[in-house]
């Protein structure tokens, strides 16, 4: 279901009769939702319901100034062009209709909850690009779209939305964000490998497109390996490198803290009682 509980009033939107399609529909179901809650200025509303409208098409909303959270799923809603000025707006539900288009998004800086699931989006990178201003976006449904049919769809989304926390209703772990940088961003793998080995970058090191996945080549089973040891021989040697860097254990170093330590001519000067010398402690991977 949906996060938010859907207000008390709304269960009395069964009891109209669904208006017919187009902007005059779409004011009509506006001007319905003003009565039932009671509103008599536009400043006071912070949430409109309009779910199962049959709607094709909504009237611009810039009026409502104060808008927190809209529903608009189960719909037949094409495009998200009537959200240009609504710059308070934290819940968008938009599933269950026919988005192919997410142009208008962009201008909803205060945005942390969009629900885009059973829809008609099929442009990965247009999407992408649509939702990469939303920097308070936290979460994010997309699935049930043409575009998840991408290989590495999850994790390019994650990629080029690294605020979003919560994806297609499953939380974004840390083993997807070190996986998405191994396979989008090769330069900045590429410079923790080197970090981790103290080896130089090699600059004409030109990646292949992150949608062309290299297959991965597995051992012969009666290859003799510890059970601790990861089977999988990767194509390339640097990602070998990497993946081998990420796992590395921990390693803690200790030492005396000498600026801490008072000299002979301070202790011999030093009437009250000196501190205790400190510890340094490093954590290396």
């Amino acid at each position: 279901g949906d996060p938010r509980p859907l207000p008390r009033a709304f269960p009395r939107l069964s009891m109209l009769t669904a208006p017919k399609a187009g902007i005059p529909s779409a004011r009509r179901a506006v001007e319905d939702q003003l009565k039932i809650c009671g509103h008599k200025r536009d400043a006071d509303v912070f949430e409109l319901f309009l779910s199962k409208k049959e709607l094709t098409e909504v009237i611009d909303l810039s009026r409502f100034k104060n808008l927190k959270y809209l529903w608009l799923h189960h719909n037949k809603l094409h495009g998200i062009t009537f959200l240009t000025r609504n710059y308070c707006l934290a819940e968008l539900y938009l599933n269950n209709n026919a988005i192919f288009d997410l142009e208008g998004l962009r201008c909803l800086p205060s945005l942390h909850i969009l629900m885009l699931h059973h829809n008609e989006l099929t442009n990965i990178d247009a999407t992408v690009k649509e939702l990469k201003g939303m920097l308070n976006l936290k979460t994010l449904t997309l699935y049930q779209n043409p575009l998840c049919q991408y290989n590495l769809y999850r994790l390019y989304v994650i990629y080029h939305l690294p605020g979003v926390e919560l994806l297609d209703r499953n939380q974004v772990t840390e083993k997807e964000r070190r996986s998405m940088i191994t396979i989008f961003n090769h330069k900045k793998a590429h410079i923790i490998q080197s970090i981790a080995f103290r080896g130089k970058v090699d600059a004409s090191w030109n990646p292949r497109s992150p949608f062309k996945q290299k297959p991965a080549q597995k051992v012969p089973s009666d290859f003799a390996f510890a059970n601790n040891v990861d089977k999988t021989v990767f194509a390339n040697p640097e990602d070998a490198v990497f993946v081998r860097s990420m796992k590395r254990s921990v390693m803690t170093m200790t030492s005396l803290n000498w600026d801490t330590v008072p000299t002979r001519e301070e202790k011999y000067l030093e009437e009250k009682h000196t501190e205790p010398a400190q510890m340094l402690r490093v954590t290396l991977r």
